[in-house]
């Protein structure tokens, strides 16, 4: 993605609910405004404990943020009558950080092509400016439907 969105901005009264419970993301603030069509949004307003010694999102949020945007993204394109379920394993993931990375963030992702068991994806965050502050690009596998199972070898269990 380049540094304008992938899709139109879009208006909502509130986040959205995450279609599976990821404790870390709930724990890091991380909330959902987007999920559909191949494509994700999530927001994040920065506080003392998302920054480094610089003041600015540490480079662990900002990774998150990305990987979770991926993730949901692959997620909105399961294809009916799979065996798999909507759960998506981070399999490998490249980041570029631009700039740094403070105040109020937003993580859009994107879908690039998929298998019936491979996703491949791309998202960027954005400043309150607009500015790209960090861009991402990663391959997940979909696994079934989390729950009591463990993570699959090979990969983080994201959603």
């Amino acid at each position: 993605m380049s540094g304008t969105s992938a899709h139109p901005r879009r208006r909502r009264q509130g986040p959205l609910h995450f279609p599976a419970r990821i404790p870390f993301v709930e724990e890091l603030g991380l909330e959902l405004w987007h999920a559909g069509d191949g494509a994700s949004e999530l927001r994040i307003t920065l506080d003392e404990a998302h920054c480094n010694s610089w003041q600015v999102a540490h480079g662990g949020v900002v990774m998150t943020l990305l990987d979770v945007a991926m993730a949901q993204a692959a997620r909105t394109m399961h294809r009916a009558g799979e065996k798999l379920g909507p759960g998506v394993a981070t399999i490998e993931m490249k980041t570029t950080f631009v700039r740094p990375a403070a105040g109020h963030l937003v993580a859009r992702g994107r879908l690039l092509h998929r298998t019936p068991t491979m996703a491949f994806c791309e998202a960027s965050v954005f400043d309150e400016a607009q500015r790209l502050c960090a861009h991402s690009t990663g391959t997940f596998k979909y696994i079934r439907a989390p729950g009591n199972q463990p993570a699959p070898a090979g990969g983080e269990a994201t959603g």
